[in-house]
């Protein structure tokens, strides 16, 4: 009983349980609580992904199934940062989803969960126009259905931090005009995507730590201007009709900004020059 006691003057001392246990499950720190949820989230997700993917075939109907999943994990565990961006800061909110984006990097295998991705591989001619709208489509319904997911976990009130949430005016994230908001979330997405073709050329031994690094500084630096979503199906689940954008604000910056940031990526990157730099490295460090 002595060590018990010593134990949970321990964790008080570290500040795990000293919160309210009225407002707080076990009295925990909403931070771990809200670590706890965003755990809980990916590995249902993880166990449902192998689970289709050992019952399934692989056909366009478990591709589509697939997207849809890994953008309602996606959507669920940003809904959760959100809580964590406004009580903790932007810096431990950038922590979260740099382990986020090593984790779904290995764990998604072919899934996307972005739009433009599945349009990149369309002009690649990886896959048909009919097919690739469908994709986006499930991408898109993902992260909207998600969200019955994330209002059941909030109305539990497991932290104080998720009181009230549910009756909070949803407010948007865009603080500069609408075409400057397209263009950061462009430039942002035309580099995110050309750093992880040209680490992916490459073959560096790091790249996937270095690519989630690199977009989310990204993430961080367009944070207090557009939001840094640099996805439209992620920033339509979150922000779509929120108070102060119009559907036209939202359509040119998140979905229009993004999308063509990522076509000039793709087209930029078969740039001779661009090739020609590539095929040296390669060569000098193979």
């Amino acid at each position: 009983m002595k060590s018990t006691t010593q134990f949970f003057h321990l964790l008080q001392s570290l500040g795990v349980v000293r919160y309210s246990g009225k407002k707080n499950i076990y009295g925990l720190h909403p931070l771990i609580i809200s670590s706890f949820v965003i755990l809980v989230t990916v590995t249902l997700a993880d166990c449902i992904r192998k689970t289709l993917n050992y019952i399934l075939r692989d056909t366009i109907a478990k591709e589509i199934i697939l997207e849809f999943l890994a953008t309602a994990e996606l959507c669920a565990c940003c809904f959760e940062l959100i809580v964590v961006a406004d009580n903790y800061g932007a810096l431990t909110y950038g922590f979260y989803l740099f382990l986020l984006t090593l984790w779904w990097t290995n764990a998604w295998e072919d899934a996307t969960a972005c739009p433009y991705n599945l349009i990149e591989d369309f002009l690649d001619g990886y896959r048909p126009l009919i097919t690739t709208i469908i994709l986006v489509a499930s991408q898109v319904f993902g992260g909207i259905a998600v969200y019955k997911y994330v209002e059941t976990v909030w109305s539990i009130q497991l932290a104080e931090t998720h009181i009230g949430l549910l009756d909070e005016e949803c407010v948007a994230d865009l603080t500069v005009p609408m075409v400057f908001g397209a263009v950061i979330e462009g430039v942002a997405t035309f580099l995110c995507r050309l750093m992880s073709r040209i680490l992916n050329e490459v073959n560096f031994r790091f790249a996937h730590i270095l690519d989630a690094f690199f977009a989310t500084t990204l993430v961080l630096v367009a944070f207090n201007f557009s939001g840094g979503y640099f996805n439209p199906a992620l920033a339509t689940s979150l922000k779509f009709g929120c108070k102060g954008n119009t559907f036209e604000e939202h359509l040119v910056v998140y979905w229009l900004g993004a999308t063509v940031g990522s076509i000039s990526s793709f087209y930029f990157y078969k740039l001779p020059f661009l090739q020609v730099r590539l095929e040296q490295y390669k060569e000098k460090y193979d």
